[in-house]
């Protein structure tokens, strides 16, 4: 990929991120929204703006009303920033940081079933949660030395 198209998407992507974090009207557009990044054509008269939609269950309609809104947020990010050919916007839904979630829950829960085994081994031990491992000793149990 050429320097200039990273330059023009990051351009780009700044832009479009200062636009959604105004807010819209537009009561379909709800949620936790991020843009995650932008693909620009070699042309560079098409960009597909991927977004991440959390909660799940608000995706399909925001994505609605983000594809209603194009043209507002192509003219909005215009006012921000100098391009010659302003590209057309598209938007498409990234599942990375939905992944990213899943697996961190699942790191989360193996740590917390790892924490639980080594807790239940300690608590076999026969001093059970003696932290110096001394334990009671009943005198008649120790044949009346006194211990």
């Amino acid at each position: 990929m050429s320097q200039r198209k990273q330059q023009r998407e990051s351009v780009l992507l700044k832009a479009i991120q200062e636009v959604f974090s105004r807010g819209f009207a537009d009561p379909r557009i709800r949620g936790l929204i991020t843009v995650t990044g932008i693909d620009l054509s070699d042309d560079g008269k098409n960009a597909t703006v991927m977004v991440s939609v959390l909660p799940e269950d608000r995706q399909e309609l925001t994505m609605h009303g983000l594809k209603a809104a194009a043209g507002r947020i192509r003219k909005d990010a215009m006012e921000k920033i100098r391009l010659r050919d302003m590209p057309r916007l598209e938007f498409a839904t990234d599942g990375s940081i939905k992944k990213q979630a899943e697996l961190l829950r699942e790191i989360n829960r193996a740590a917390e079933a790892s924490r639980k085994a080594e807790d239940g081994v300690e608590d076999a031990s026969p001093a059970g949660n003696d932290p110096q491992g001394i334990a009671e000793v009943d005198d008649d149990a120790a044949g009346g030395l006194g211990l």
